[in-house]
């Protein structure tokens, strides 16, 4: 079995590639400026990287891509708050607690999840929540701003340092796209996020019925299944499509494409033409090096870089 990828980059179309760099290293200070393979970067101590092309217009953000936002680990993410309030450029996202209005900024200033459970409550548990006289539990959690361009950027902590942490997705199939990443790409599945086994009544759903929050939408956003995968030590995660419309390719949006490492690019075409994957450019010089892109199970562009 040939090695894991590692996580390379997130790739990013902007007009203003500088102004975006610039934003991110104010609100994230362990960022720093760079380039890769000629085209304007944003480093993370990590290792990995948010690659920008420069585009003469505004990205589109529809309809809707797999690609859904990407986040950092902090750590202090209440002090983020309290800095991102005092900062006109920073847009914080409210969390919606019920579809009836109310909204916090931090998802523990709101009734916990069930442990082992999604990160949010439906009606029916919020309600036993509230019977039960359940009180927020402070401390960390999950906030989120906007960022330039239209982007959505999740901040989550309390955490032992910062750096890029996850790039969160919607899939038409969770529990599928668990097994293509995991057979394609040899991801190591997310413990915390188990997919039940091949040909259990539970596989067979794609999106449950019932809504949760806290939520970025007041409606609430569904949540069962998820899934998740790990690249090193950043995490694609997803839940089923919200929409009811097929996720849009991602190539030419805002959140154009996202880029793993490999150490021999030959042999991973092999085995991806041996599998039959979707290629949507055959390999191609990029710098100095090259590389191949493929899509994924929900139409999102993903890169493999030749990195020795």
């Amino acid at each position: 079995m040939l090695p894991t990828p590692g996580f390379h980059r997130l790739h990013l179309n902007s007009p203003d590639p500088d102004a975006a760099i610039g934003f991110y290293t104010r609100q994230f200070p362990s960022t720093a400026r760079g380039r890769w393979a000629g085209l304007p970067a944003l480093l993370s101590p990590n290792n990995v990287m948010i690659l920008f092309t420069k585009v003469d217009a505004p990205p589109p953000t529809e309809p809707q891509s797999a690609i859904w936002h990407f986040g950092w680990h902090v750590p202090d993410v209440r002090g983020n708050i309290a800095r991102y309030l005092s900062r006109p450029e920073v847009e914080l996202k409210p969390l919606y607690t019920t579809d009836e209005g109310g909204s916090v900024w931090i998802n523990s200033d709101t009734w916990p999840a069930i442990p082992g459970g999604a990160p949010g409550l439906t009606r029916a548990q919020i309600a036993a929540a509230q019977a039960a006289g359940v009180k927020p539990a402070g401390g960390g959690g999950f906030a989120y701003m906007g960022g330039p361009d239209g982007a959505l950027v999740e901040y989550v902590g309390d955490h032992p340092g910062e750096r890029f942490d996850h790039v969160h997705l919607w899939q038409e199939d969770p529990y599928a796209a668990v097994d293509w990443y995991v057979t394609h790409l040899n991801a190591t599945p997310r413990p915390r996020d188990p997919v039940p086994p091949p040909g259990s009544t539970e596989r067979q759903v794609k999106r449950g019925p019932d809504r949760s929050w806290p939520s970025l939408t007041r409606e609430g956003m569904f949540r069962h299944p998820r899934g998740s995968v790990m690249f090193g030590d950043v995490a694609l995660s997803w839940y089923g499509n919200q929409g009811e419309q097929p996720l849009a390719p991602s190539r030419g949006q805002l959140q154009d494409h996202i880029a793993f490492s490999v150490a021999d690019l030959d042999a991973w075409v092999d085995k991806l033409r041996g599998e039959s994957v979707v290629f949507l450019e055959q390999p191609y010089r990029l710098g100095e090096t090259r590389a191949v892109m493929i899509e994924g199970p929900s139409r999102e562009a993903l890169e493999l870089v030749e990195v020795r």
